[in-house]
């Protein structure tokens, strides 16, 4: 008789994991796109809207909701996951956080991989998931380590940096380009004349760049980041750019390029203060009357400035923006001033740029 070896057995237990995270979705609607109070002087007068996609109200209350979804679904589908795999990512942010969720729901325990200095809050946060955190030196080691730790336990590293473009059907499939202009679809301009979001993986400005060419929108895509970010030099210069300093941004901005990260379905960069980062964050917030986080606070400046661009020259239309998490996981940071001071930025002049954007708009 010659020799079997069958691992069918495996595919019961895969199709139940993957079951699991689509009940889960579908119990999950969709996130709301927010439509975000401009002055009259300009919704009215020139005929321009703003739109947040609302990813805050993700169970994990993020963005990387969606990322680490793809991410399981992916690893899951083409046999890297299966009963007994420990999973492990280097992230000590969101991302981290919703992938231990998965990880839980469907049984499975998870690593994630950060540096020392991450706060204890963000540690809580992981582990009040289910997550298990495991601490390097420096921050530039986590990818080696993890990639370490996932063949000791006979893992799988989930890789966000590598697989957050390969892992969402971008043309479709309810991935959130897709559900973005179906929200818009009875709006006064429902296709955007631009979208606008942050790199942090590069995922999801690859899935709607990619999304807008296939279904032959005119929309734009523009990429914010913010200093301290390989993104934007590596673009603006054509070549590999790698950081020395780390981002102030939570979320966004990286040392290096990441592997998920598609220039040529990116339109325009627009590289952001860190102080207006912040700054837009806390306008944001007292606008919405609840707290938005710092890379939302990115996002919006770099709107606002697109916004300004159209009004004069004298373009009606619609922009489109992520808030991508709620600001109450940095009370204690981003909207604490003492704090802010400590990383050496001054919130004044950009604050003030703000008020005047509001107070009014270039003439037609």
């Amino acid at each position: 008789m010659s020799p079997v070896c069958d691992r069918s057995p495996d595919r019961a237990w895969v199709d139940n994991a993957v079951r699991l995270i689509e009940a889960d979705a579908r119990r999950s609607a969709d996130t709301h796109l927010l439509r975000y109070p401009l002055p009259s002087a300009w919704s009215d007068a020139h005929d321009v809207q703003l739109y947040l996609k609302d990813e805050s109200t993700h169970i994990t209350g993020s963005l990387k909701h969606r990322l680490a979804r793809s991410l399981f679904l992916y690893g899951l589908c083409n046999g890297w996951i299966g009963p007994g795999t420990t999973l492990v990512e280097a992230s000590s942010g969101s991302t981290a956080v919703s992938e231990a969720y998965f990880a839980a729901l469907i049984g499975l325990p998870f690593i994630a991989v950060m540096p020392e200095s991450t706060s204890p809050s963000k540690i809580a946060l992981i582990e009040s998931q289910g997550g298990r955190c495991h601490f390097v030196d420096n921050s530039a080691e986590v990818y080696a380590e993890a990639e370490r730790l996932a063949a000791e336990t006979g893992g799988h590293y989930l890789d966000q940096f590598t697989n957050a473009e390969r892992a969402t059907d971008w043309r479709g499939n309810n991935n959130i380009a897709e559900s973005i202009f179906s929200q818009l679809s009875e709006e006064p301009h429902p296709v955007p004349a631009w979208i606008v979001v942050g790199a942090g993986t590069g995922g999801t400005s690859a899935t709607i760049g990619r999304y807008i060419r296939y279904r032959r929108h005119q929309t734009r895509l523009c990429v914010v980041d913010p200093e301290n970010s390989a993104f934007y030099p590596s673009y603006q210069q054509g070549r590999e750019v790698v950081i020395d300093e780390s981002s102030r941004i939570e979320g966004i901005g990286r040392p290096r390029v990441e592997p998920s990260f598609l220039p040529d379905v990116v339109d325009r960069m627009i590289q952001v203060p860190d102080a207006a980062s912040v700054a837009a964050a806390r306008h944001v917030s007292a606008v919405l009357g609840r707290r938005v986080g710092p890379s939302t606070g990115t996002n919006i400046w770099g709107a606002f400035d697109l916004l300004a661009e159209m009004v004069a020259q004298g373009h009606s239309g619609s922009v489109v923006t992520l808030l991508a998490d709620s600001g109450d996981r940095y009370a204690d940071t981003y909207f604490c001033d003492a704090w802010v001071s400590s990383i050496g930025l001054d919130l004044s002049e950009a604050a003030a740029q703000l008020m005047e954007f509001e107070r009014s708009c270039p003439a037609r």
